[in-house]
């Protein structure tokens, strides 16, 4: 019994009886085949160390289908189309890549927004002036348009559900920036940039940082999963 555990290619082309069989070798003869599962009678020669098959008879046993014209003969087995529509499934389910891509780097620019913000609060600095001001608006400003890449990149469930958490730690860091900037100047954020540990007292900024290295580690992974704290 010859027995073929390969997958084969999709179609590729073949001579009628592979390959053709010079006088005086061994004559041909019907023997069992198993293919991916599928079993049957092929007639099979076999010659110096290697066995050759009819093609007509493994389109048979596979439910495949052989077409002709003048280079070859072209051989289409159902079980590669299946394959391929695996894969093909399989990347649906999961990030495509250019979403993929482009989330990463909106996590590299929200990382680099929450940073600058989180130096300014813990080194206490001022952040009513123009300098400190306008560096937190420019990393706001940089990671909007990262998310926006994103967006514009989202093709597929799984990009559209990720993205979904992307915009969420985006907003949860937003109102966390405006919340900073507006009330420095009030008593609650006074105490929150004098403490010693304002971030770690913090419940929406740890909730932010948890989110964060969650989405970096699930894009990388491209494959989609849900963390509460990114909600």
């Amino acid at each position: 019994m010859v027995h073929i555990t390969k997958p084969m290619a999709l179609v590729f082309s073949l001579p009628l009886i592979i390959p053709a069989i010079a006088l005086g070798q061994n004559q041909p003869r019907r023997e069992s085949l198993s293919v991916q599962g599928h079993s049957g009678q092929a007639t099979v020669i076999r010659s110096q160390g290697r066995i050759y098959v009819d093609v007509q008879d493994l389109a048979a046993i596979t439910n495949g289908s052989v077409t002709f014209d003048p280079g070859g003969v072209g051989l289409t087995l159902p079980n590669c189309e299946a394959s391929e529509r695996a894969d093909v499934d399989a990347d649906k389910a999961g990030f495509s890549r250019p979403f993929m891509r482009a989330a990463i780097e909106a996590m590299g620019s929200i990382r680099e927004w929450g940073g600058i913000l989180q130096a300014t609060v813990q080194a206490h600095y001022p952040a009513g002036t123009a300098m400190t001001g306008n560096t937190i608006v420019a990393y706001q400003e940089r990671a909007t348009e990262s998310v926006a890449l994103a967006a514009a990149a989202a093709s597929t469930d799984s990009d559209y559900r990720g993205l979904e958490l992307l915009k969420n730690e985006f907003n949860n860091l937003k109102a966390w920036t405006d919340r900073f900037l507006t009330g420095r100047k009030s008593m609650t954020a006074q105490y929150m940039t004098l403490t010693d540990a304002p971030l770690q007292d913090d419940d929406q900024a740890q909730k932010m940082i948890r989110c964060g290295q969650f989405l970096s580690q699930m894009f990388a992974g491209r494959s989609f999963q849900d963390d509460p704290a990114c909600h």
